[in-house]
């Protein structure tokens, strides 16, 4: 039988053991996702930020004081929220945590209020709650506290035990509030997930044998030397002449693709940028000349960058000699050809990551400490990264961090690319909220499993093509997809298109998609790039 109050050593042995527990079911709440795409989502996410929190607590030994233990589930969570599910999980902890923090023992009256603070402290997290979430399964358990606890509950156990029950009853309504889970037969992912931390929580309480280790980090192993195909990394700006045509453009970047790779020229008003990856740089400079004059000419060895960003990184924040610039720009990208292309328009720091793999709230505060700039611009590129790029914006107090809600690289591209220096923050920060809306996005990937949506049957490996709006298209012809989805985009306004092909896509199928495009919309111009992402085989972009 457990006790009737929880002091500091209890609290952590069930917050541990509720955190394994989330982790030994990660993969079923990863498969609750309603879209059936390849990559880690709630129940990774979730875990990853639980798990932060546990290290710290564990880091705490047997016999830790209320105050120390909610501070290190407190910022431990906080620092270590990955997306939605995981930013207001850590939400919860934190609100949960600043109630009890004071005292030396947690009894009936103090959880009621502990809970009402969690799922408060959760709700102003998010700028439009949704019913049918974790944020309905958390406020339905805090609900029946109140109730047990006005009824005159006196028992911890039953207390807790019936909370948990009413929790899981009311995560069997979720598909009830939310259509969307209804069509897919799953209930919320992000609300299982808070179900099975609890579920380990109240199994510890109840004295069941639950090991509490939490393991140690495994050595990363000895990493192969890179081979480049093309050594030299060039990056450049050409101020055109007069006599510049987009006739010369297009020959200059075929010239470029034949002597390298990774090539990414952007025409911005007078001036060319340049970056590409080829093994003479020399040839680069001499045809650019051509054009008009060099500036801001950088060349550098890929395998010396390579050996050096493989070396163990320093823990303290850089010295910066110089003082901080008026911005600068962190963004999120997975796949070098996108990771390229923002450090071309002059991003400062890329995370690497998004859909695959969502950055934490750690992540966004370790890459500011790395920006000497006053002020900041965060484009997470994905819904799902947004609130922990927010989170960190209210973490971080020796610089500003402006947080634009792009929820698409091609968002994130438009808002660099629409940034005017001489303009204040607040201008710019309007201006690129405002242009980021005229961006639509389409995605292409596979189906991991049977599921339906939209009314649109999925089998397990069709093609699927992601709009703005959801589902545009499935089949098992990837290319009659891609088609769908484009029609699905394009309009009488429409100007570029703009293709981004991942890295399982050949260059030549990806010029054979871009042909089709072409030819069936004869008035918009269209781009390839290649964006070298993983799990979608293309990015693209209407505006």
């Amino acid at each position: 039988m457990g006790v009737n109050q929880i002091d500091s050593k209890l609290l952590a042995k069930v917050f541990i053991a509720g955190a394994k527990n989330l982790e030994a079911n990660k993969e079923w709440i990863n498969e609750l996702n309603v879209f059936p795409v390849p990559d880690g989502d709630t129940g990774t996410n979730m875990t990853m930020t639980i798990m932060s929190a546990a290290k710290e607590v564990s880091d705490l030994g047997a016999e830790p004081d209320m105050a120390s233990l909610c501070k290190a589930i407190s910022s431990g969570s906080l620092r270590g929220a990955r997306g939605n599910s995981g930013v207001i999980l850590s939400q919860l902890l934190r609100g949960f945590t600043k109630t009890v923090k004071t005292e030396t023992e947690i009894t009936i009256p103090l959880m009621v209020s502990a809970f009402n603070k969690a799922v408060e402290t959760a709700y102003k997290a998010v700028m439009k709650p949704k019913e049918g979430t974790i944020l309905t399964v958390a406020r339905g358990m805090s609900d029946k506290a109140s109730d047990l606890a006005a009824a005159g509950c006196d028992d911890m156990e039953k207390f807790c035990e019936q909370i948990l029950e009413h929790g899981k009853a009311v995560l069997e309504q979720t598909p009830e509030m939310l259509p969307v889970l209804k069509e897919a037969g799953v209930v919320d992912s992000g609300g299982q997930g808070l179900i099975q931390f609890l579920c380990g929580a109240f199994d510890a309480y109840l004295g069941k044998e639950v090991d509490l280790t939490i393991g140690e980090e495994k050595p990363e192993p000895e990493e192969e030397v890179v081979e480049f195909k093309f050594l030299y990394s060039v990056e450049c700006k050409v101020k055109l002449e007069r006599n510049f045509i987009p006739k010369n453009e297009i020959d200059f970047k075929n010239y470029l693709e034949s002597i390298g790779e990774s090539v990414v020229l952007i025409n911005d008003g007078g001036e060319l940028r340049i970056h590409i990856h080829t093994n003479d740089p020399g040839l680069v400079l001499q045809k650019a000349l051509k054009y008009g004059s060099l500036n801001s000419v950088n060349i550098a060895n890929r395998a010396e960058e390579d050996s050096e960003s493989s070396a163990p990184a320093k823990e303290e924040a850089p010295a910066f000699n110089e003082p901080p610039k008026p911005f600068g720009f962190i963004t999120v990208a997975a796949g070098d050809g996108l990771v390229e292309i923002f450090k071309s328009l002059g991003v400062d720091y890329v995370i690497e990551g998004g859909q695959t793999m969502n950055p934490s709230t750690a992540d966004f505060i370790d890459a500011a400490s790395k920006v000497n700039a006053e002020t900041i611009f965060i484009l997470p590129n994905n819904k799902n990264i947004i609130l922990a790029a927010n989170q960190a914006a209210e973490l971080v107090t020796d610089k500003t961090l402006l947080v634009i809600p792009s929820k698409t690289v091609p968002q994130g591209i438009t808002a660099v690319v629409n940034f005017i220096a001489d303009m204040s923050a607040d201008e710019n920060e309007a201006t690129m909220m405002e242009e980021i809306k005229n961006v639509k996005t389409g995605q292409v990937t596979y189906a991991v499993r049977d599921t339906s949506i939209d009314g649109k049957e999925i089998h397990k490996d069709d093609f699927m093509g992601l709009a703005d709006s959801g589902l545009a298209s499935v089949g098992t012809d990837k290319n009659k997809v891609i088609e769908e989805l484009v029609d699905a985009m394009v309009d009488d306004s429409s100007e570029l298109i703009s293709i981004y092909y991942g890295q399982d896509v050949t260059e030549e199928e990806a010029s054979k998609v871009s042909e089709m495009i072409s030819s069936k919309y004869a008035k918009v111009d269209v781009e390839l790039q290649p964006g070298g992402q993983p799990v979608y085989y293309y990015m693209i972009s209407v505006e």
